[in-house]
C-alpha cells in the first residue's frame, strides 16, 4: 500500500472530505539537484498540489492531516497499460506491416514503420482510456486521522 499525507481543505456533512496532496518530484532527492537543469525545469513548471474528494468515516476540520493509502497494484496496472501496451502495439503493427508489404510487393521498411507507428498510437490511446477507467475505480482510503498540523512559526502575541 502506497501512503501519502493529505491536508483537509473542506468537509461536508455527507461524509466527503476535499483533501490536498503535495506533488513530489524525483528531481529533489539526488545530490546534484542544485545544479541540475532538469530539476530547475521540474520545479518551475510542475503543479505543487492536487485536490480531490474522498469518503471519510469521521468528521474532519479544514487543516487536519490524513494518511491516505492506495494499493500498489493499481499503479502498476496503470503503468503497464500506459507504457507497455504501446510498445506491444508498435511490435505488432510493425509485424503486420512487414507481412502486408511482402504480400503486396511494397517496400518493407516504410510500410513497417507506418504500421508500427499506427499500432503504437492506437494502443497508447486505448491504454490511456483503460488507465483512466482504472484510476476512476481506484479510490484512496483513509488509513489514519493524524489531527491538526503543527506549525513551527511563532504566533504573534
Amino acid at each position: 500500500m502506497m501512503e501519502e499525507i493529505a491536508r483537509v481543505v473542506s468537509y461536508d456533512a455527507s461524509g466527503w472530505a476535499t483533501v490536498e496532496v503535495e506533488i513530489k518530484s524525483g528531481c529533489n532527492h539526488c545530490a546534484s539537484s542544485e545544479s541540475c537543469g532538469t530539476s530547475a525545469v521540474a520545479k518551475a513548471f510542475s503543479p505543487k498540489t492536487q485536490q480531490f474528494s474522498i469518503p471519510c468515516d469521521q468528521a474532519c476540520r479544514p487543516g487536519e492531516l490524513l494518511k491516505l493509502g492506495l494499493p500498489e497494484s493499481v499503479i502498476l496496472k496503470a503503468a503497464a497499460l500506459v507504457y507497455l501496451l504501446p510498445l506491444l502495439g508498435l511490435f505488432v503493427g510493425a509485424g503486420m506491416g512487414l507481412l502486408m508489404a511482402s504480400g503486396l510487393a511494397l517496400a518493407k521498411d516504410p510500410t513497417a514503420i507506418v504500421f508500427g507507428a499506427c499500432g503504437a498510437l492506437l494502443s497508447w490511446y486505448w491504454g490511456r482510456r483503460l488507465a483512466g477507467k482504472l484510476e476512476a475505480q481506484a479510490q484512496p482510503v483513509v488509513l489514519a486521522y493524524l489531527g491538526a498540523a503543527v506549525s513551527l512559526q511563532r504566533q504573534p502575541d
